[in-house]
């Protein structure tokens, strides 16, 4: 059996909620990327990764169906539990840095897949929604304070993998902040919180708290 790790991503300020995550810190015990695809399908979380350079910070990210070249959530959380200076994802490089109870990534909002940034008029409309038919990636939102960058959100992948609404979702987050040109305190799913700040020449900072749960 292959050892892992679970991970819960983007906590509220309590602790709890986060998307759980699951890091297999030993990829070479599954190198090849069909046998990767069915362990994560396998675990049935939202992604997992492979650390296949645990030193360089050199990463793996699967969904249930897929192989992606950046994801938010498993990039806060694997730059956490491997605590080096960068991650290496397919996408590219990006810089990674513990500061208190947060875990910060700096990614490239072209790296995020697709995404259908919705916006509501109200906090209410957002928690009342129900899951949409699979078909596009959806990331409803609405102002719950834009004084103070203040978003609710929920994320529904649409893929017709199993997972029907995501916890916490950086990617969507990291594209929302690019659109709005400013940093958010992103409340998402149940309770999750997403911190993100745009940075000098396009980047942009995503953070949240991490635990690990198993």
């Amino acid at each position: 059996m292959t050892d892992y790790d679970v991970l819960r991503v983007f906590c509220a300020p309590n602790g709890g909620y986060g998307n759980e995550l699951g890091v297999v810190r030993e990829g070479s015990d599954l190198p090849d990327p069909a046998g990767r695809q069915e362990f994560a399908a396998g675990l049935g979380f939202s992604e997992t990764v492979f650390v296949d350079d645990p030193e360089r910070g050199v990463v793996d990210i699967y969904t249930p169906t897929l192989r992606l070249p950046f994801a938010g959530h498993p990039c806060v959380g694997t730059a956490w539990l491997l605590d080096v200076p960068e991650l290496v994802a397919p996408a590219g490089v990006m810089g990674a840095r513990l500061d208190g109870e947060f875990s910060w990534i700096e990614a490239r909002p072209e790296w995020a897949p697709p995404r259908t940034l919705r916006r509501y008029a109200t906090v209410a409309e957002v928690e009342d929604l129900a899951v949409p038919p699979p078909g596009e990636w959806v990331y409803a939102w609405a102002w719950e304070d834009e004084a103070a960058g203040r978003v609710r959100a929920r994320g529904f992948p649409g893929r017709g993998d199993g997972i029907e609404e995501d916890e916490a979702t950086g990617a969507a987050a990291l594209l929302l902040t690019e659109r709005l040109g400013r940093a958010l305190n992103i409340t998402q799913g149940a309770g999750s919180q997403i911190l993100t700040a745009p940075q000098p020449g396009g980047w942009v900072e995503i953070g949240g708290r991490v635990r690990l749960e198993r």
